[in-house]
């Protein structure tokens, strides 16, 4: 099947040995600079997506995917469990309190949240599968009095063995009510991701109830974990939808997502994010206006040309359609290479980082040289489209005035010279 006649001359064009060197020369910049800005914009979001992806399971060590709250769970909490774990996408689903308190270790003070869990059900719902975490769970359950602490609030503490702490409520603690102090024993140290290591404490549900018997805050809520973490708000909703609680639907849960108990943290990555994408974005612009240098230097090398072919019967919209497709393969070579190249950079960039950081320490010995190569890059698929078409669109722009002037040479004017 023969080629339309603009594609065919625009692809010549292209592909045609240039008369001028500087032709060329900027010619490839601007493939390379596409292709640069596209490679290290898929990079950087890789390696940022791998930075909350690490930062997420971190996060959910300590909070659940959603918890729901309000009178109808506190009131019937046990009948809500027991429906909830037939729910579809539902994982897992355990009763939890949780309040304020002061942690007391000879003379050592320190504020933190203490939990209140069913030990065997938290196993099931708890994101952290180390075995040891697991002991630790029955351990707690077989030990009345037993307190779990994170492994950084037992160091402030100076906590190294098994010990017994006391702990008031801070509601107590307001009211300088010091009787209501609680003696736990500490029957080991866990970790609860990045947030929680130094703020957490775990005991038994009805210890916690015990401690924190006028707090009105401190009221029993339910942790869920549900198959899709990104779904969490639509899967509990759902859930609860089904629920009839006295032969009616209670509307008075409340429901919290992970990402709304950490609101602050992922907005803040993903503000980061988007202002470094938009940021490198400015590479594949500065490609693009070296498209639009090529493209206007091209129109006035090949005037005599477009005159010619003007003559010959050519209307303005093939002249537009040759330079714009002229310009466009310069963005298309430019992004299939950046993109390419970014995915598989983006794939062995801790195998690259690994094998700079072990060069780098054999030429300085004894430098101890390390490089950021503990952190995961995920290629999220939809990004690198988004990315390529974001680059495939600005290189069409950038070809947009070329082509127009180029529509407007008129063939009289240039030929009356030739």
């Amino acid at each position: 099947m023969a080629l339309p006649l603009s594609l065919w001359i625009g692809l010549r064009f292209t592909l045609a040995r240039k008369k001028s060197q500087i032709l060329s020369f900027v010619s490839l910049i601007s493939m390379l600079g596409i292709s640069l800005g596209v490679l290290i914009l898929i990079v950087a979001l890789s390696v940022i997506n791998g930075s909350i992806s690490t930062l997420r399971g971190e996060a959910l060590k300590a909070v659940p995917h959603v918890t729901a709250g309000g009178r109808s769970v506190e009131e019937d909490w046990q009948e809500l469990l027991s429906e909830l774990k037939n729910a579809e996408k539902m994982v897992a689903v355990a009763p939890y309190i949780v309040g304020d308190a002061t942690l007391r270790f000879q003379g050592a003070n320190v504020f933190v949240q203490i939990r209140g869990i069913d030990p065997e059900l938290e196993a099931d719902v708890v994101n952290n599968s180390s075995r040891q975490y697991q002991k630790l769970l029955t351990e707690l359950g077989r030990t009345d009095n037993g307190i779990i602490l994170g492994v950084r609030l037992a160091s402030q503490l100076g906590i190294f063995t098994a010990a017994d702490v006391s702990a008031i409520a801070l509601q107590s603690l307001i009211r300088r009510s010091f009787n209501d102090a609680a003696s736990f024993n500490v029957v080991g140290f866990a970790d609860f991701g990045l947030y929680g290591n130094n703020t957490v404490a775990l005991v038994n549900l009805p210890a916690a109830k015990s401690l924190f018997e006028d707090d009105a805050g401190a009221t029993v809520r339910l942790r869920m974990k549900v198959e899709d973490i990104f779904a969490a708000k639509e899967i509990a909703t759902a859930a609860f939808a089904s629920i009839k609680l006295d032969g009616a639907i209670r509307n008075d849960i409340e429901l919290e997502t992970w990402d709304e108990a950490q609101a602050s943290l992922f907005n803040a990555l993903n503000m980061e994010k988007y202002l470094t994408g938009f940021m490198l974005l400015m590479i594949v612009m500065i490609g693009a206006v070296n498209i639009i240098s090529t493209l206007v230097m091209a129109v006035s090398d090949k005037s005599a040309d477009i005159a010619i072919l003007r003559t010959m019967g050519a209307s303005k919209g093939t002249i537009t359609r040759i330079f714009i497709i002229q310009g466009m393969v310069a963005g298309l070579i430019g992004t299939l290479v950046g993109a390419a190249g970014g995915v598989i950079l983006a794939f062995s960039i801790t195998d690259i980082s690994l094998a700079i950081e072990g060069g780098l320490n054999a030429l300085f010995p004894g430098a101890n040289i390390y490089l950021i190569s503990h952190l995961d890059t995920v290629i999220s698929w939809q990004e690198v489209a988004g990315v390529s078409a974001a680059a495939l669109i600005i290189s069409f722009l950038a070809t947009i005035y070329p082509a127009y002037r180029a529509s407007k040479v008129q063939p009289a004017e240039v030929l009356r010279y030739e």
